[in-house]
């Protein structure tokens, strides 16, 4: 199903061809003439972040502060602005390790994993340290951070101390990392790195999205603060949830709204376990939770989905199911600064019960705030069709956004939807390209 206010086409698939190879060479000259590598800027030590939602950044800089207390020259970096060179010559790095699905690099970290962690470097000349971050409940708890930590010490690099692994932000593992880093930086008193506390939020409305549906319920939560002012936050950011089942493992949940609404909105599925009982934090926030209850919920920075840079970029939003929670505060967030250039590609099973937000979406089409409004509802005819196959049906069209500048927010699914809309891209614009707009901030993902 395609919707279009933009009857505008590109004449002739020469020109159209011509122009892309153009944009591709212009993207490649631009980042490698304008990006500065990490070897070019003295540091006597490196904290590299592999990050995916923040976390990792947050603490390396945690981290670089710190040693800098004890009077050393040091600096937080992203993994994607290392290279073999930097490693070559850097005398101490700290690292800083995310774990994505099933064991996977970060996204930052790909280029890294691919071709650095690739090669065969001499690296005795190099003393490091791994904090890997993970969620043990995945088979590859930690996968990328061990993966890391192997291939340092199997090319002769020193450990300062052994890798320290942390299941969900445990508090006792990153004390323990903190204390390594203060010794290191010759220090004993800095204050805990502690998260911030949980404010009592109250449930205002509970809105069922799906009827009907042969997916499990998607639910509409709608929630204020229980007093004070509605807090700040950018599209892109994330609610933790605390729940009185399992307080010690909070839940992440895109947010949906933007604060000009005066609500924070959530999209939650209600989980199911085997046993037929419900999740700890689904189940509390969808079906247990009453009015009256006092919701534990904090928020959360997630830099790497916030639109930053690409505020004023032409944004193609791609996505599936809960997915369209962070991808709808990123278009309203560009609406209201009178933003129309947006396209968004949805998928979910069927359009009868299942298509999520359907008046608004409509309704910002009719009124220009949405560009183009392509779905794909997989259960609705024989053979499956998903977001990732209007990818590829829409390439052309795909390809002349990026020319123009267009910046790729992917959120969702991260089993199937988000390795075969990857997969799409690599097909309809070039691994090259890919990579480019992914160093460059212009292709983020958000999946889970």
């Amino acid at each position: 199903m395609t919707l279009t206010i933009d009857s505008v086409r590109l004449g002739g698939a020469l020109a159209l061809s011509g122009g892309y190879l153009a944009m591709c060479a212009a993207i490649w000259r631009a980042r490698v003439s304008a990006r500065r590598t990490v070897s070019t800027v003295a540091a006597d030590w490196l904290v590299v972040y592999a990050s995916q939602t923040g976390s990792a950044e947050y603490l390396a800089e945690r981290s670089a502060e710190l040693l800098s207390t004890g009077g050393l020259s040091a600096r937080a970096v992203c993994i994607s602005d290392l290279d073999a060179g930097a490693l070559a010559t850097a005398p101490r790095v700290l690292f800083i390790a995310s774990t994505y699905g099933e064991g996977d690099a970060p996204d930052t970290a790909a280029r890294f994993a691919g071709q650095v962690m690739g090669g065969t470097p001499d690296l005795r000349h190099l003393h490091y340290a791994v904090l890997a971050l993970g969620d043990s409940t995945y088979t590859n708890y930690c996968g990328f951070g061990i993966a890391l930590d192997g291939w340092l010490a199997a090319h002769g690099a020193t450990p300062l101390f052994a890798r320290i692994d942390v299941d969900r932000g445990n508090a006792e593992a990153l004390a323990e990392w903190q204390h390594h880093v203060g010794r290191l930086a010759g220090t004993s008193d800095a204050p805990d790195w502690e998260a911030p506390g949980y404010g009592d939020w109250r449930i205002l409305e509970r809105v069922l999205l799906n009827p009907g549906s042969a997916g499990a319920p998607l639910y509409r939560l709608v929630l204020a603060p229980v007093g004070g002012a509605l807090p700040d936050w950018e599209a892109g950011d994330l609610a933790q949830v605390s729940a009185p089942r399992d307080p010690e493992h909070p839940r992440e949940y895109s947010i949906a709204s933007v604060t000009s609404e005066g609500h924070l909105a959530l999209l939650v599925r209600l989980q199911r376990r085997e046993d037929g009982s419900l999740g700890a934090a689904s189940g509390w926030l969808c079906e247990t939770a009453s009015e009256t209850d006092v919701i534990q919920l904090r928020l959360r920075p997630h830099q790497r989905f916030r639109l930053n840079g690409n505020a004023a970029r032409p944004l193609i939003a791609i996505g599936n199911g809960s997915g369209l929670a962070g991808l709808r505060a990123l278009i309203k967030s560009r609406i209201d600064a009178g933003k129309g250039d947006n396209w968004l590609l949805f998928g979910e099973r069927n359009a009868a019960h299942d298509y999520l937000c359907r008046e608004e979406l409509q309704g910002w089409m009719a009124a220009g705030s949405l560009a183009r409004l392509d779905l794909a509802f997989s259960r609705d005819q024989a053979t499956a069709r998903y977001v990732q196959h209007l990818v590829r049906e829409h390439a052309d069209e795909l390809q002349a956004w990026v020319a123009r500048g267009a910046a790729i927010y992917v959120c969702g699914s991260l089993q199937g939807m988000a390795g075969g809309v990857h997969d799409a891209l690599l097909e309809v614009l070039g691994q090259g390209v890919v990579e480019t707009l992914t160093l460059d901030g212009r292709y983020r993902r958000d999946v889970y």
